[in-house]
């Protein structure tokens, strides 16, 4: 299994050419490589000792391209900002630049989904039954992933709407989507890497009140298999995602 580092100092990232000279700076754009391109690509660790630089290990990240098993570390340059390292950012459009260093720094996106508790004059929480993706008969709270240029705010309504066909509002009392409204709590915000492949996840969970009965509840046919109101307990011990079982003991 192929051994990487990946070294990151806000924004900058540390890439060195095949020879292992570097810093390596892609060109933003570079579609048709000729024959000469020198491939750029994460340093190794003797190659990390050789530029003596100083790193700290903050994670590793284990996954498979093709083929091919790739072990990629994760550290902290121990040094002051590295101006003459490449932007992270530009390892995307340069087809010079080897796919594990391309697919590390994709794996350093958050995905972020969006969440809501919507609770009734009992005190119950609604939990939707989902029929697809990854809890797939299982119990969770409504939501789902958070589109480009949306609010997660934004997200949890449509998401709402979407999967259980319910009107809901979410106070804003900050005005962060238009004019303040409620006084409701802040959103409950929750990060996580579940597993060795590294992909990072950020939830925000919000709060409202709804007291919808089963005939306004109309579940996506292709998603939601049923949702059902739960106490807040029972909610708790049914809930699979950590995300939801979180957001939810803070009810108690």
């Amino acid at each position: 299994m192929t051994k990487h580092i990946y070294l990151e100092s806000d924004g900058k990232l540390l890439l060195v050419y095949g020879d292992g000279t570097g810093p390596a700076i892609p060109q933003s754009g570079r579609a048709n490589l000729k024959g000469e391109t020198e491939v750029i690509r994460l340093p190794t660790e003797e190659e990390l000792t050789d530029f003596g630089i100083v790193w700290e290990e903050v994670r590793t990240n284990k996954f498979r391209l093709g083929q091919e098993y790739h072990t990629v570390v994760h550290g902290k340059p121990l040094i002051d900002w590295p101006g003459e390292w490449a932007w992270k950012d530009s390892v995307i459009s340069d087809n010079a630049v080897d796919p594990v260093a391309r697919e590390s720094v994709y794996r350093t996106i958050h995905r972020v989904v969006s969440k809501v508790m919507i609770l009734n004059s009992q005190d119950q929480v609604l939990l939707a039954k989902v029929s697809r993706g990854f809890f797939s008969g299982c119990w969770t709270l409504p939501g789902g992933f958070v589109d480009y240029g949306e609010h997660p705010r934004e997200a949890a309504v449509r998401e709402a709407m979407e999967e259980l066909g319910i009107s809901i509002v979410i106070d804003d009392p900050k005005g962060e989507n238009g004019e303040p409204h409620g006084a409701g709590e802040e959103a409950f915000i929750r990060e996580e890497i579940f597993n060795e492949d590294g992909i990072n996840w950020i939830s925000f969970t919000y709060r409202c009140h709804g007291d919808f009965d089963e005939s306004e509840i109309i579940p996506k046919d292709d998603e939601i298999e049923e949702a059902r109101w739960f106490r807040i307990p029972e909610a708790i011990d049914i809930a699979v995602s950590i995300f939801d079982i979180e957001a939810l003991k803070r009810l108690i």
